[in-house]
């Protein structure tokens, strides 16, 4: 029999600068869904990377002196960049790819010329008011009090020649596919894309750009650049060997398509909109799921890049460890909704569950085997009446846990495994081993 396969990804984080928590929040989930699918016999591929071109890493390159290039270089590869954070965190991702790679350049080409052959890429005049840092054109009606809505800072006029895809073809489809399947998790969210941005009317998509250099050239047209979702959604792809020859085709036709994309909400409109229409007009298959997680609240407030209100996981990691802090970011938070974050959480999370409750299960348990049974536990063992429950307890965990672990519910199934601790150590309270231990009749039932 063929074994079963399981293809997963992050988004690819822009390497604007350091990644923060959030980044390694999803990064963390991402790998315990690929570490879960592995131990249950699947044949897994889990993918993640970097989006390294476009305008604001162009200024940003600039202002440090240096190519855009060596740039996203030192942030991606450099001494506690993005792959050293991974390594620390203990990610075990299968694929990592950069967009600045050349097998992904030259398959983007090939995509868009595609498309562009098919009548679904066409060339126009873009005009709109434009966020250098957040790289968005916005409506006016989509401004807050005049400024860019994600980041809230000033927005300038803008316009230049443009090449388009014809997004609004594929509205009706897009629609259907958000209304009547369960393609976009959590439910939640189906209402406020096909609300907010199908029903309003789609409106054709900015494609390329010809303001600025750093971004793949468009192979026909060498003065425009790909601008951002063509090139970064189909890393999906192309990290499989589609379009290019770095990988076999054969990973293509395996893992393709994704069972999921676990993504931050604010991507959550290009996923589920601007993707599955671009795959459309590509005629290949869809992802099964696109995931979109919450955000962490730093005091109620976005974290963003750009607005420096940021937490440092390598700090994080190097002073509590990697595994507590995947533990908490997997404990603390319901994988869907906002999470406020604080080192006072993490720290109690921590001193409660992984020292009180888990630390001190193991260190009674094994020094009393130790202390009265030499570490080795006699076969004469006797029942009594408090074991039913634990038992009952333990033998229904792996169940509710994988139930969890397929919803995605990641809180949930460590809530039932610290259940089953929290059980065990009320157990040990309850049967009193340290009075068993006074006589020899009582042995057995110590030893049990």
């Amino acid at each position: 029999m063929d074994q079963k396969k399981f293809y997963i990804t992050t988004p690819i984080y822009y390497p604007s600068d350091k990644l923060h928590i959030g980044h390694t929040y999803c990064t963390v989930a991402t790998d315990a869904m690929a570490r879960y699918k592995r131990l249950q016999g699947y044949n897994v591929k889990f993918l993640t990377g970097t989006d390294e071109h476009g305008q604001k890493i162009e200024l940003k390159a600039k202002e440090a002196g240096v190519t855009p290039q060596q740039f996203v270089d030192n942030i991606v590869e450099g001494p506690k960049g993005v792959k050293d954070l991974w390594k620390l965190m203990n990610i075990s991702y299968d694929r990592f790819i950069r967009t600045t790679d050349d097998y992904h350049v030259a398959a983007i080409q090939k995509i868009f010329k595609k498309m562009y052959e098919k009548g679904d890429i066409y060339k126009g005049t873009y005009k709109g008011k434009y966020c250098t840092p957040c790289e968005s054109f916005w409506t006016e009606s989509q401004l807050v009090n005049g400024c860019c809505p994600d980041c809230g800072r000033p927005v300038v006029d803008a316009e230049e020649e443009a090449y388009f895809f014809r997004l609004s073809k594929y509205a009706d489809r897009v629609r259907d596919l958000l209304v009547n399947t369960d393609f976009l998790l959590p439910r939640s969210r189906v209402n406020e894309m096909v609300h907010n941005f199908i029903d309003p009317g789609l409106e054709d998509l900015c494609v390329s750009r010809t303001s600025f250099k750093w971004g793949i050239p468009v192979d026909f047209d060498p003065k425009h650049v790909v601008y951002v979702w063509i090139d970064a959604l189909f890393n999906y792809t192309t990290a499989l060997g589609f379009m290019n020859d770095k990988y076999p085709d054969s990973d293509y036709e395996t893992f393709w398509p994704a069972d999921v994309h676990f993504i931050g909400k604010e991507i959550v409109r290009f996923h589920s909109i601007i993707w599955p229409a671009m795959l459309m007009s590509m005629d290949m298959p869809l992802p099964k799921h696109v995931y979109g997680h919450g955000w962490l609240l730093l005091d109620g407030g976005k974290m963003s890049k750009s607005k420096g209100n940021v937490v440092d996981p390598y700090l994080l990691a190097e002073r509590y460890s990697a595994d507590a802090l995947r533990y908490f970011l997997l404990r603390d938070f319901p994988f869907g909704s906002d999470g406020n974050f604080s080192n006072e959480l993490l720290i109690n999370r921590i001193n409660m569950d992984l020292a009180n409750d888990l630390g001190n299960l193991l260190s009674r348990t094994t020094a009393m085997a130790d202390k009265y049974f030499g570490g080795c536990l006699p076969i004469e063992q006797d029942e009594g009446p408090e074991d039913a429950a634990l038992l009952e307890k333990v033998s229904g965990l792996r169940a509710r846990y994988e139930a969890d672990m397929e919803a995605y519910a990641f809180q949930n199934a460590l809530a039932d495994v610290f259940e089953v601790i929290d059980n065990a150590n009320k157990y040990i309270d309850a049967t009193a081993p340290w009075v068993l231990a006074k006589s020899e009749d009582t042995k057995p039932r110590l030893a049990r």
